[in-house]
């Protein structure tokens, strides 16, 4: 127990505030003063072992304080009273209770307190004496005895231990002795009585001497075994079979639990449902159980068989054999597959059967079975979907803990990749399966049926709602109005994506679905996407500004009618760029396909889908590369690991390109390579095809079918020469930055089954002099292939509209009648002659005609391919990532010298030469065409003579312009900055200048509006100032400006403000209310797990990462949280130098939310009298004057 204490009057003046509102023991006893028999009645108040005594209950400060540690209380009879005084007077006193508190302390004098009511006094006994802490101090002397007590017996020990020692020292010694006294002996005897043989008995001695050797190597032998034991036992094979074993022991409680779990569920809910199923009034079916339940049954007997064979495993232990098991249980596990596939239709019949009351009642009725323990029947249901991932993971674990000269070792590896092999055919079936059963559940919801959901190929990409414009009248919009509620009311359709087809339904009073007469069904290889009209478009220059920017075109060409033009209205322009970037994919996917069919499909036999799946290279790990099990948008799996050569390899893959790799490889190639790295290996891909395609491709490529050779098609009508090609696309680029900037893209042109040439010029005739109409294109079967002598070999430059490096030179185009096709009157464009040359030379040899001609043309095929993969990586970077051009000069020359270079080759398509053209344009022009406001312009323009003061703005001028202002700083940053956490170093100013401008415009901001309320003298004006930003921060909310609800609400926190509590009293109830709304919602608790849900609770679509309808500005910090997460919790680079693409993922995943935001601007008029009152440096004070201020206002409390 201390003898002292040090004694500071804050402290105490701090510790007698706690007890007056946190007291163990609060109430009024009575004193006895120290100089008379005197009784003072106090307050009271004991904290821990601290008892303060107060004038009065309302005392500020205490008038005395007693540390209570180490006394002790008891009980003391009342006092003599005289005779004097009335009799009730004296019997009220005898009443009361009267007890002592003794102190330790040598000469402090006890306390003596009475209280009214017994109960009263001995709770107040019972406080002083736990806050004495008498128990804590006697069990202290009780651990102190024992301290000592075994100090005491260890000093015996090491006194014994020592004596002992020297006792075996001595011994030692003595031994010796006797052993050279032995051997003198032992040497007389000899000499004394060479010839007498020894037959007496060994002297005791000597047995005495034999007995201790013995002991001795008996304890360097256990020593010595203990040692190996010890070292044995800390060794890393003892650890990992320790280990081992611990798994085990997991892996069978976890299988008994399981079992526990199955023998719920069929004795809990399906074996009584059975019963219910057979009543007089089934409240359900038994062709429902059996699909809710599906062989649920037969699982459980199987897993307790299983079960049964762990436990007795263990009787063997340390000896744990489980290969032999795993070995029994795998050919039985295919009964999960069923479970599996039909789980989500068991989940569903389930939903449909609780719509009955009965069953839901009955169900609810077997739900509170104990047994369940709160559990839901669907989540037994889902318990066996996890089981084979959980024998994966278990046999991971196992085998990173077994040697691999383990007697097992090979077994458990045999049953990890069969269970691997398992669980990847049952993810194939359940995401087939599914994509089935929602093609179904649309063609349901469609009256009219439609028969191509039917097709298994046919996967759901998205769907959502869109406007579309009434119909195309010469080429002319009609004139209506985007705002118009006739057009939202009867325009508004409902859409849905598939790979192949693109439907168009409208929805009646009853919540049907109708597709429409004309343009519901929308084959997407009969499709032109544009989305924009060009610049030159007369009839759609005030389109745009009319629907302002949210349409789109769909150009359809179908082979049996006339061409027609659909025309759509995205809600907003994030809406619009997600349908046209999974249309464009869509579209991208069917031209490749049909690219490298045309090339494939002759000779090898082998479809490009069923190419992409034997090509290990695409879904197999290696020592380069390593793919996660989720699959990306081209049915491929994901990237996990991969150097830098592969990821560039994946980028020009021919086959496909998936558009969330392009996004996360341009978003995070910094980070692993550069940009002249990127655009090296697309310079070579367009100069070198080949160098592309795997070499298993090529050979596939490359290969002679024996039923094809010399095998020559000479009806000239056959089918073969009609079969569909498709085109590269026709693209145009600008910049996503300007949404007013007009941009076309098309993609492939129709393919149709009665027309063999394919047109593949743009929609407007005004991009290419030789375009023409798909239907001025002759029939392919008046069209031949001819041999043109070699005398005329020279001439064929002009005569060949479609030449290529790899085209024979003697081949030409002719047409019907022996009309040369340099014919000024050709009605066959030379695109058109391109697809009937190659649809000819790809489907049948006319005579004349050999191998290695058709492969010539093959190799065309490729180069376009490549050429149009190239413009569509370039179209991509320079449009959505314009800012790594405008940062690096170096690399846009680059750039212009290949699409100069491209621009000269002169077999390039029409479409091809426009696609570049638009690219170049895009490129080459100047930052000034950004519509997009800048803080330093907004300043320069608010040049204001006088601003406007805080009582003459509105609180929503205030929050409109708060909106602007925070949206403009938060679109200027570079996505750039946010990678490497430039942010958190020592040179952030350098490398993230625009995230630091933001943090600075942000605490600005929030100094502003401490501020302005610190600047008002009276307190009814302070409150009507809280209650004005309180007002502007809702409605910065509704403008879903997060990042001013935020400033508002940091600022309102401020402790300089929010220790004004005679101002906050004044507040209103309702105020108070909305701001701790407010912060609620903006609070970053749970890593801002309210705002999120904020950002995601408009949402309209799942295919987009961020789901609060722009424009929005969300708090920046949130997004630097998670990246700052991802980049300190996963490294870059794996151990053998592999890049961590799935890193790249998450960041580009979060970089891709952040810009979504920064795209879309507010439609707010900029006011610059209140933007200058908001900027204003002047009206803000510093964080120490604020303070200072605050306590001028309302002072502290005395002390």
């Amino acid at each position: 127990m201390q003898k002292s204490v040090r004694y500071n009057e804050g402290h105490a003046l701090y510790l007698a505030f706690l007890a007056r509102k946190e007291g163990t023991k609060r109430g009024f006893l009575s004193k006895k003063a120290a100089e008379a028999s005197r009784w003072h009645e106090k307050w009271f108040a004991l904290y821990q072992n601290v008892l303060f005594y107060f004038e009065g209950e309302q005392s500020g400060r205490p008038a005395g304080m007693y540390l209570l540690e180490g006394c002790s209380c008891e009980r003391t009879p009342a006092p003599p009273r005289t005779s004097a005084g009335p009799a009730g007077a004296r019997d009220a006193l005898d009443k009361q209770y009267y007890f002592t508190v003794l102190f330790g302390h040598e000469g402090q004098k006890p306390l003596e307190l009475r209280c009214e009511e017994e109960q009263a006094g001995k709770e107040w006994m019972e406080a002083i004496h736990q806050a004495s802490y008498a128990d804590i101090l006697i069990e202290r002397e009780v651990l102190m005895q024992k301290y000592i007590h075994l100090v005491q017996i260890v000093e015996t020990e090491k006194i014994a231990a020592n004596q002992l020692r020297h006792q075996l020292e001595d011994q030692d010694t003595e031994i010796e002795r006797l052993k050279s006294e032995i051997v003198a002996l032992n040497k007389t005897k000899e000499r004394m009585r060479p010839y007498q043989s020894h037959q007496e008995d060994e002297d005791p001695d000597i047995k005495k001497i034999k007995k201790v050797q013995s002991f001795m190597r008996g304890w360097l032998c256990r020593r010595k075994w203990k040692t190996i034991v010890q070292d044995y036992i800390c060794s890393p094979h003892a650890e990992s079979m320790r280990k081992r074993n611990q798994i085990v022991f997991t892996m069978v409680e976890a299988e008994t639990e399981y079992v526990h779990q199955l023998y719920i569920l069929v004795n809990g809910f399906l074996r009584p449902l059975r019963m219910a199923a057979s009543s007089k009034k089934p409240p359900i079916s038994h062709d429902d159980v059996s699909s809710i339940f599906l062989n649920s049954e037969t699982i459980m007997f199987l897993h307790e068989i299983f079960h049964q064979g762990l436990k007795a495993r263990l009787a063997n232990w340390p000896t744990l054999v489980l290969a032999d098991l795993f070995d029994i249980l795998l050919p039985m596990l295919n009964i999960y597959q069923e479970f599996v596939r039909n789980h989500q239709y068991s989940l569903q019949v389930l939903a449909n059967c609780k719509q009955n009351r009965d069953f839901d009642k009955l169900l609810k009725q077997y739900e509170a079975n104990p047994a369940c323990e709160g559990r839901m029947l669907e989540t037994f249901l889902t318990y066996p979907m996890f089981q084979i991932p959980r024998y994966i993971i278990t046999l991971h674990e196992l085998l990173a803990h077994t040697p691999h000269e383990h007697v097992e070792r090979k077994s458990l590896e045999f049953a990890k990749s069969k269970l691997e092999e398992l669980s990847r055919v049952m993810h194939d079936e359940v995401s087939d399966t599914e994509n089935i059963r929602k093609n179904l559940a649309i063609e349901r919801m469609i009256v009219e049926g439609c028969d191509i959901l039917l097709d298994t190929s046919q996967t759901f990409i998205r769907q959502g709602s869109l406007i579309q414009v009434p119909s195309v009248e010469r080429g002319k919009l009609s004139k209506v109005r985007l705002g118009s509620l006739s057009l939202k009311k009867e325009g508004e359709r409902q859409c849905f994506l598939f790979t192949k087809h693109f439907l168009i339904c409208t929805r009646s009073s009853g919540g049907k679905l109708h597709l429409l007469k004309t343009g519901g069904v929308l084959s997407l290889i009969e499709c032109t996407l544009i989305e924009e009209p060009d610049a030159s478009d007369d009839d759609s220059k005030g389109s745009g500004h009319m629907f302002g920017h949210l349409d789109f075109k769909i150009v359809v060409e179908p082979p049996d009618a006339a061409p027609f033009t659909v025309v759509l209205l995205a809600p907003s322009r994030q809406e619009k760029a997600a349908w046209m970037s999974d249309i464009s994919q869509c579209v991208d996917n069917i031209r490749c396909n049909g690219l490298m069919t045309i090339v494939f499909e002759e000779n090898s036999k082998v479809t490009v889908p069923h190419m992409i799946k034997s090509d290990a290279r695409l879904h197999k790990d290696d020592t380069d590369i390593c793919f996660s099990k989720t699959l990306n948008s081209c049915k491929v799996p994901q990237i996990r690991y991969a150097s830098v050569e592969r990821l560039l390899e994946r980028l020009t893959d021919l086959r496909f390109l998936s558009i969330d790799f392009l996004n996360t490889f341009l978003h995070t190639y910094r980070i692993f390579t550069t940009a002249a790295v990127v655009l090296a290996k697309l310079s070579d891909i367009y100069k070198r095809p080949f160098t592309s395609i795997p070499v298993r491709s090529l050979e596939l490529f490359f290969a002679a079918s024996p039923n094809n050779r010399g095998e020559h098609m000479v009806d000239g009508k056959s089918p073969r020469l009609c079969r569909k090609f498709s085109s590269p696309p026709p693209l145009a680029v600008s910049r996503t930055s300007s949404p007013v900037r007009a941009r076309k893209l098309s993609l492939t042109s129709s393919l149709n089954s009665r027309i063999g040439a394919l047109d593949l010029t743009t929609s407007s005739s005004s991009s290419s002099p030789t375009s023409h109409s798909p239907t001025a294109s002759p029939p392919p079967h008046t069209a031949v292939l001819e041999s043109a002598p070699a005398d005329r070999a020279g001439d064929s430059t002009e005569l060949s509209p479609c030449r290529s490096p790899s085209t024979p030179r003697h081949l030409r185009y002719r047409q019907p009648g022996g009309q040369a096709a340099d014919s000024p009157h050709c009605s066959v464009s030379p695109a058109s002659a391109f697809a009937i040359a190659t649809a000819a030379a790809g489907h049948g040899s006319p005579p004349g005609f050999n191998n290695t001609e058709r492969t010539c043309d093959k190799e065309f095929i490729i180069r376009r391919t490549a050429t149009n993969r190239v413009l569509n990586v370039l179209r991509h970077w320079v449009s959505k990532h314009a800012q790594d051009f405008e940062l690096n000069n170096e690399l846009k020359m680059n750039v212009l010298n290949l699409l100069e270079e491209v621009l000269r080759d002169p077999d390039l398509l029409p479409q091809e030469r426009k696609a570049t053209a638009n690219i170049l344009r895009a490129l080459s022009q100047d930052d000034q065409d950004d519509i997009h406001l800048k803080l330093e312009d907004i300043i320069q323009m608010t040049d204001c003579p006088k601003a406007e003061c805080f009582e003459t703005l509105s609180a929503m001028e205030l929050a409109e312009q708060i909106t602007l202002l925070d949206h403009v700083v938060f679109r200027s940053i570079p996505y750039e900055e946010f990678l490497g956490q430039g942010w958190m170093k020592l040179d952030k100013n350098e490398r993230t200048p625009y995230i630091m401008k933001t943090s600075q415009h942000f605490n600005e901001m929030s100094n502003l509006v401490a501020s302005q309320i610190m600047n008002y003298a009276d307190i009814s004006s302070r409150a009507n100032a809280i209650e004005k930003w309180v007002a502007v921060a809702d409605i910065c909310r509704c403008l879903h400006n997060y990042n001013g609800v935020l400033e508002i609400t940091a600022a309102l926190n401020r402790s300089a403000i929010y220790r004004l509590k005679k101002t906050w009293a004044k507040v209103s109830k309702q105020t108070k209310a909305l701001m701790e709304k407010l912060q609620k919602t903006v609070s970053s608790e749970g890593r801002f797990k309210n705002l999120r849900e904020t950002l995601k609770k408009n949402k309209n679509h799942s295919s987009w990462p961020c789901s609060c309808n722009p424009p929005a500005v969300p708090y920046l910090g949130m997004y630097l949280t998670d990246l700052a997460f991802i980049e300190e919790g996963t490294p870059n680079f794996t151990e053998e130098g592999l890049v961590n693409f799935s890193k790249m993922r998450m960041i580009s995943h979060i970089i891709r939310e952040i810009r979504q935001f920064q795209q879309t601007a507010y439609r707010i008029d900029q006011q610059p009298k209140v933007i200058q009152y908001l900027l204003d440096k002047a009206l803000i004070i510093d964080e120490d004057t604020l303070y200072e201020l605050s306590l001028k206002i309302e002072p502290r409390l005395p002390a």
